[in-house]
């Protein structure tokens, strides 16, 4: 960028939603400092009300698309999706935190902070329109993110997924970073649009041999940020010792954000030469759903079980990316709004049972929660169907456009394996159920208080969305589909 060079009023308002997100942590952090303990209750509201704000900048934002920073960032369809969801998956996180915290007696303004600069991060990954500003944005949302596994420090499960997580994140984001300077040398570039254009000239396109070695080193990076096989193994042991906010967090924002960045490069810079990577992926795809799936089956852990579910719905995700089409992004950012909801609901009720310190996170604590809670029962229910993917739940389009745009591309092997993948899926997410309306809750247990004001609006939230879209999926499908065309 030019040293003398000025950004627009419009490219200023294309970007205000992440400028607002960087003031408002800087101020949750300045007023944790000057606040008494007995008024630190506002300061989830500012981060909340913070993320509200920015959502709808964003939405007003849609109608200028264009890009911002000379060409650095680009706000377009897949831009504005990804950033209305991921911040509604941090208001919704908030929620879920703020009794949990205060349970912990670790109510600080750090964490809030550090969930607003993460969704920076995770915003400057799906605007990206250049290698770099993505390097920036996952570290970005990483750094965040490492610390925030370690939020309770006194609590060593979370001082060692702090741990695992940075060690093992940095070395993937270095194998990233080392595929941004090879596809440099070759391109003279790091503008995904402007190597597009180079990969389509013969010409001006260099050796097969190096793209497809840059290539293997970003997706390497990529891969390790969305959990999947074989770069997976950080995920159920950071998922099990974080706290339960944070993990939902980690499953979802995080998550969808590398997705954004994934399905950008890949049908921009990457897409000339998508038949010499799509192979990889069909086998990562492939191997993602089944370790995913066949590893929950034999989990005690709720936290754990759901770590491996979402390395499996991981793997439905990248059905759709290997299909690299039109459909397989729509259907991909589709399954990834309905993933969010229902996986946000699971956790949320996973951190209602939990208690302070975690002590109830075990599948048999969920004994007799049919009786002892029914409504609290039923809403996990609906989130395991959907999960699942039992109809008349997001899950269900989600599978349904995921295979479908998969068949289109002829993937028919890999479509065949997910969907009995998905038959393993509802063993263990039944399993769940039986349990809850089936078995009798232990004699020792004792009251079960009722949910938290944040706990139930994160339940109530997750469960509208879940149902919504599964009953009127074309509201969210509508606006992919036409996101999906405003990538190349």
């Amino acid at each position: 960028m030019p040293g003398n060079y000025i950004p627009s009023a419009a490219e200023l308002f294309r970007f205000s939603p992440e400028l607002l997100l960087m003031a408002a942590g800087t101020l949750v952090m300045i007023l944790e400092a000057i606040t008494t303990p007995a008024r630190k209750r506002i300061l989830p509201i500012v981060a909340f009300v913070s993320l509200i704000a920015a959502l709808g900048l964003a939405l007003l934002g849609a109608s200028d698309p264009g890009p911002a920073f000379n060409g650095l960032l680009q706000v377009d369809g897949l831009a504005t999706f990804f950033r209305v969801l991921v911040m509604a998956i941090g208001a919704v996180v908030i929620l879920m935190s703020t009794n949990y915290l205060r349970m912990a007696d670790h109510e600080g303004g750090e964490y809030y902070a550090l969930v607003l600069f993460s969704i920076v991060g995770q915003c400057l990954m799906a605007t990206a329109n250049e290698l770099i500003m993505v390097f920036i944005g996952i570290e970005v949302s990483s750094i965040a993110t490492y610390i925030l596994a370690g939020y309770l420090r006194d609590d060593k499960r979370n001082n060692e997924a702090a741990l695992k997580y940075f060690l093992l994140g940095s070395f993937a984001t270095a194998f990233l970073l080392y595929g941004v300077a090879w596809i440099y040398g070759g391109t003279g570039t790091t503008n995904l649009s402007a190597i597009r254009r180079i990969l389509l000239d013969p010409q001006t396109a260099p050796d097969l041999t190096l793209t497809g070695a840059a290539i293997a080193l970003i997706f390497v990076g990529l891969l390790f940020k969305i959990s999947a096989v074989p770069f997976q193994m950080w995920a159920p042991d950071v998922y099990q010792g974080a706290s339960a906010p944070v993990t939902a967090f980690l499953s979802t924002g995080p998550k969808a954000a590398a997705f954004a960045a994934f399905l950008r490069i890949g049908m921009t810079a990457f897409g000339p030469v998508k038949e010499h990577w799509t192979p990889a992926l069909w086998a990562c795809a492939l191997a993602t759903m089944v370790v995913g799936n066949f590893a929950a089956l034999r989990q005690s852990n709720v936290k754990r079980l759901l770590a491996y579910s979402s390395i499996a719905h991981a793997g439905y995700v990248l059905v759709a990316v290997t299909a690299a089409s039109d459909t397989g992004v729509a259907a991909a950012m589709f399954y990834l709004a309905a993933y969010a909801a229902m996986n946000l609901g699971a956790f949320a009720v996973v951190i209602h049972i939990a208690g302070q310190g975690e002590r109830r996170v075990e599948i048999s604590d969920l004994a007799g929660l049919g009786v002892r809670q029914p409504a609290t029962a039923a809403l996990l229910t609906v989130f395991l169907l959907s999960l699942i993917g039992v109809p008349l739940t997001g899950g269900f389009f989600g599978k349904f456009y995921i295979f479908k745009a998969a068949l289109d591309a002829h993937l028919i092997a890999l479509s065949i394996i997910g969907l009995l993948t998905s038959a393993v899926a509802a063993y263990y997410y039944l399993r769940l159920v039986v349990v809850m309306y089936m078995q009798p809750a232990p004699v020792d247990a004792g009251e079960l208080p009722q949910p938290s004001a944040g706990i139930r609006a994160a339940l109530l939230i997750s469960c509208a969305a879940t149902l919504l879209l599964g009953v009127v999926p074309s509201l969210v499908l509508d606006i992919a589909v036409r996101a999906a065309g405003s990538i190349r």
